[in-house]
């Protein structure tokens, strides 16, 4: 987080821009709690949309905005570590996905005999040993993370409770004035960003 903290506010994302990827982010991910009776393709094409867009808006925040994104994650209402591994949990999804991953492989009914309710499936440790010692602890890490806050839970609410957070985060931002480095950004018309087709995401971030 240090290049995070100290390039905070140069070629900043425009908060006119955030504002449409949350409102996209959002209703990807609202659109899944109405999801118990669709089949599994037309679910997993929803879980990768959801997916993209909250790694998005998560990055986007952390790499051009980690104070307000700091001040969002001590807020009271936040369960910090929580939220922290859950977001890094669909790291590792969207890691995977890049990788050509089937969203399918991903998503489970959920245990209890419930028919429309829909979990994280878990899953075995990754192949890992083509990756830099490095990149293997990352992608670890996040694994780990996976398994922790997702495998097993249910899938709507992991996505309530992340775009919930990002959401408040990115008010953090709409609340501040332009950083130094981009004057003008907040009346700037960008076209909103269109998330790829769910068998074209785009290769493996570090965020």
């Amino acid at each position: 987080m240090a290049w995070n903290r100290e390039h905070a506010g140069v070629a900043a994302a425009p908060a006119v821009a955030i504002d449409w990827s949350v409102t996209a982010m959002t209703e990807a991910a609202g659109r899944l709690a109405a999801a118990g009776a669709w089949d599994l393709p037309r679910l997993a094409a929803a879980v990768g949309e959801a997916v993209w867009w909250v790694t998005l808006v998560d990055a986007t925040l952390v790499r051009y905005h980690p104070r307000d994104y700091g001040r969002a994650l001590a807020s009271k209402a936040v369960r910090r570590r929580k939220t922290e591994e859950t977001l890094e949990g669909l790291r590792y999804v969207r890691n995977q996905l890049g990788r050509s991953v089937d969203p399918a492989e991903f998503v489970c009914p959920a245990a209890g005999g419930d028919s429309t309710a829909w979990a994280w499936r878990p899953l075995p440790e990754p192949g890992l040993g083509g990756l830099t010692p490095r990149a293997r602890q990352w992608e670890l890490s996040r694994y780990r993370a996976y398994q922790a806050r997702l495998a097993g839970r249910d899938i709507a609410r992991t996505f309530a409770r992340c775009t919930g957070f990002l959401a408040q985060a990115a008010d953090q931002v709409g609340g501040a004035p332009p950083g130094p480095g981009t004057p003008g950004l907040r009346g700037s018309r960008l076209p909103a960003p269109v998330p790829p087709a769910s068998s074209r995401l785009p290769a493996p971030w570090h965020a």
